[in-house]
């Protein structure tokens, strides 16, 4: 056999690129302009399986091209000759000051990014006065990282909303023992999600990446292995769990704290949530990653606004990378938009300062595309300056 027949294994974990994974860099590297700048980085920073996992939409990837895809067919009409000197961009929505209307999606497993996971991401939100969603999924505990965010609230003199995401468990006992340690934990709401409780998963996680918040539970059904079953999925434990009307029936009488559901694109459901006692919606189809084929959330906002009322926060997730994008939401009917995977993205590449450069990067984006579009405070913000809108 020649030396050139020999094939050595490949030295660590490689990534989408067949090469070592990069750690995280200790400064923002050149040609960072916008949010898709850190994906085209964070290749090079991320495991390929990993990569390709949180890459990833349902089937052929409709849903989550069209996620991008409704935002670019919105135009903008600008107004001109705005007064900008009392200019800004703060709200306040149940209760909790916005000082811009973004938030950190949840997103699971921070973890596959960088080591210090979400620690890191709860120290770059509360240091660009970010709200931040934490997973059920997370890879630190929810109790970890509302003490990463105190720390760096302490530190830098800034806070911002932290709110928990629940995912349904097979027992109620355990959802509401989530509940009560987001409760003691000091978060400030409990945002439900319901439209993934039902979905494919292939993705095995790497060694040392866990639930943390789910350490003491038993696992929870993820499959259907029978295939001599009369019916593949009816009937299943994974079935019989999915989230019901009943749930938000019995979610709602458990906790005082603001209940937000998130994985809302109809209409007609979204106005039963709100009579069921939600506080909040957030217009979602889960990143593309559950059902292929279904309405952007953007498409499907101005239905649900007209159908709740002015008065029901409505917050936006799927597809946001531009200011441009937040501000053609918020024309739509939205009080504030969710970031998901950009969070990922900049956690890789370079780790807290990844994160807070990226939100910065956002957040002059949107205050560049107000002021342009002559818009002083939020409120300005209407559809009639989007050039669809304007001309149906």
């Amino acid at each position: 056999m020649s030396g050139a027949d020999i094939h050595l294994p490949a030295a660590g974990p490689q990534n989408a690129l067949g090469e070592p994974v990069r750690a995280a860099l200790p400064q923002i590297p050149d040609g960072i302009r916008s949010l898709p700048d850190y994906a085209r980085h964070a290749m090079a920073h991320i495991e390929a399986s990993a990569w390709a996992h949180i890459e990833s939409g349902a089937d052929q990837g409709l849903t989550l091209a069209h996620n991008r895809t409704a935002f670019d067919r919105l135009q903008l009409c600008p107004e001109s000759l705005c007064d900008l000197t009392q200019a800004s961009t703060r709200q306040t929505l149940l209760a909790q000051v916005l000082r811009w209307p973004v938030m950190l999606a949840p997103v699971a497993y921070h973890r596959l990014a960088h080591p210090e996971g979400e620690l890191a991401t709860a120290r770059a939100a509360m240091a660009m006065q970010t709200g931040f969603i934490v997973s059920t999924l997370s890879s630190y505990s929810l109790e970890e990282t509302m003490v990463a965010a105190q720390t760096a609230t302490q530190e830098v003199g800034r806070s911002a909303p932290m709110w928990f995401q629940l995912y349904k468990q097979t027992e109620r006992s355990h959802c509401l023992r989530l509940v009560r340690r987001a409760e003691d934990a000091g978060y400030q709401a409990i945002v439900w999600t319901v439209d993934a409780g039902i979905k494919r998963s292939g993705f095995a996680l790497p060694p040392g990446v866990v639930a943390a918040n789910l350490r003491d539970f038993p696992p929870q059904p993820l499959h259907v292995s029978d295939l001599m079953r009369d019916s593949i999925l009816f009937g299943s434990a994974l079935a019989d769990n999915a989230p019901c009307w009943d749930d938000l029936q019995w979610l709602r009488q458990q906790t005082r704290l603001p209940l937000i559901i998130k994985g809302v694109l109809s209409a007609r459901s979204a106005r039963a949530m709100v009579e069921m006692g939600a506080d909040a919606l957030i217009v979602s189809n889960h990143g593309g990653r559950v059902l292929d084929g279904t309405v952007s959330p953007v498409d499907a906002l101005p239905a649900i606004r007209s159908a709740v009322g002015p008065e029901t926060p409505l917050l936006l997730d799927g597809g946001v990378r531009y200011g441009t994008d937040v501000f053609k939401a918020l024309a739509l009917g939205a009080n504030a938009v969710l970031i998901g995977r950009p969070q990922l993205y900049s956690l890789a590449v370079a780790g807290m300062l990844g994160t807070a450069h990226m939100l910065h990067v956002l957040r002059t984006e949107v205050e560049l595309a107000m002021a342009q579009m002559g818009c002083a405070r939020l409120a300005d913000i209407q559809d009639t300056l989007l050039f669809k809108a304007a001309h149906r």
